[in-house]
């Protein structure tokens, strides 16, 4: 009985009992240490390497899981635990990761997915308690959790799948609170590229009815009316947007030197960009912020057979919309070298759409830049930055 409890807790845990004297002790006397003393033992003599919580978020719950990582690389996943999407919820949750935290000095990650916004509020709780937060997409949590075997879907198996991979990835992005202004700058811009998809859709509607044999002169009326109540929107936004910059005056000089400088692109672009990018604070690379914006290129061939390479689109669909237009500017008011690069592209693929994605491309890479070094545009510097980043 006595050697098959030994196995058992050294095959789990990795626990060396041959070196503890108190088991030694209690052998020699001819007793088995107690089950107290057993488990104690086994949580004690694991070095752990590292902590990793996961949860799944959702507009009224959170389910929890806790995990850990030894020293031998052996992990283990413990049964999640359901709390209220409140901030009583998030109060709990922080004394249940305490109390399960054992060695208080080893590192803790807490990974989630970013689901619409009701991961926000966590996400800020728990930084604010001083937590490593790591906020991952919807889409890389998924393909983690079947690459691990996991078929099914619901809310506990997201949640070991989310704390095993807090265990298993050593390269997480770290997540960070985007600054007030920011996050104000960031809604506005949100807001009116939403009214602005509705103008659109409406402005469609108007084209179809004018089109069609019968002309619904009350409809259109109606219509125009909705096209006039959502441009006032615009329009009010827009100078929302303007007075938030004119109560920073450093940011909105910084923004007015770059776009004076690039002609082809406004104030709108540039401040939905860093609204989008907390102004480039964590972003280090221009690979990091095409893959960011998913500009990043996909490859797909295998041996012999060589399929078309693309663009990812897996990153901030944002970002690409507002820079469609300011690509088609600066090819046409020739504006650097971005038409030698877009006639190169287009002459070798023969597609336009792909050259003009390929300058927004260049654009995003050339406006990190020059707000990272805080420079103005200058046109030699577009081909040594096409050299770079192709």
């Amino acid at each position: 009985m006595l050697f098959f409890l030994r196995a058992r807790i050294s095959t789990k845990w990795h626990c060396l009992l041959a070196h503890d004297q108190e088991f030694y002790e209690s052998r020699r006397r001819g007793r088995v240490p107690n089950l107290y003393y057993l488990f104690t033992l086994k949580v004690t003599m694991i070095e752990i390497l590292k902590y990793s919580v996961g949860i799944d978020v959702s507009s009224e719950d959170l389910v929890a899981g806790f995990g850990l990582i030894s020293r031998d690389l052996l992990s283990k996943v413990g049964k999640p635990r359901k709390f209220t999407n409140t901030t009583k919820g998030f109060k709990s949750l922080d004394r249940w990761i305490q109390k399960q935290q054992k060695a208080k000095s080893v590192k803790l990650g807490v990974v989630m997915e970013a689901t619409g916004v009701y991961h926000e509020n966590i996400a800020h709780f728990l930084y604010g308690k001083g937590y490593e937060i790591y906020v991952v997409l919807p889409n890389k949590a998924k393909r983690y959790l079947q690459s691990i075997g996991y078929r099914s879907k619901n809310d506990p198996i997201d949640s070991r799948g989310l704390t095993q991979m807090g265990i298993d990835q050593q390269h997480l992005e770290k997540w960070h609170p985007p600054s007030p202004i920011m996050i104000h700058l960031r809604g506005l811009t949100r807001h009116r590229q939403r009214i602005q998809q509705q103008v659109t859709v409406v402005n469609n509607q108007f084209h179809a009815i004018e089109s069609g044999f019968f002309d619904d002169k009350s409809v259109k009326k109606s219509l125009r009316a909705t096209i006039r109540f959502h441009k006032k929107q615009i329009k009010s936004l827009e100078l929302d947007i303007e007075e938030t910059l004119k109560a920073n005056p450093l940011l909105a000089a910084k923004i007015e030197r770059i776009v004076k400088s690039i002609k082809g692109i406004g104030t709108l672009t540039l401040v939905t960009l860093i609204a989008e990018t907390n102004g480039f604070e964590h972003f280090s690379s221009i690979q990091q912020i095409t893959k960011y914006a998913g500009y990043d290129v996909i490859e797909n061939q295998s041996g012999k057979s060589k399929g078309k390479e693309r663009i990812s689109k897996k990153g901030n669909s944002r970002i690409r919309r507002i820079l469609h237009m300011p690509a088609l500017n600066l090819v046409s008011f020739n504006t650097g070298s971005f038409p030698s690069i877009y006639e190169r592209i287009y002459q070798s693929s023969g597609i336009k759409m792909k050259a003009y994605v390929a300058i927004q491309r260049k654009l995003l890479c050339l406006l990190f830049t020059l707000w990272k070094k805080d420079e103005i545009f200058d046109p030699n510097f577009i081909s040594k930055l096409s050299k770079t980043s192709d």
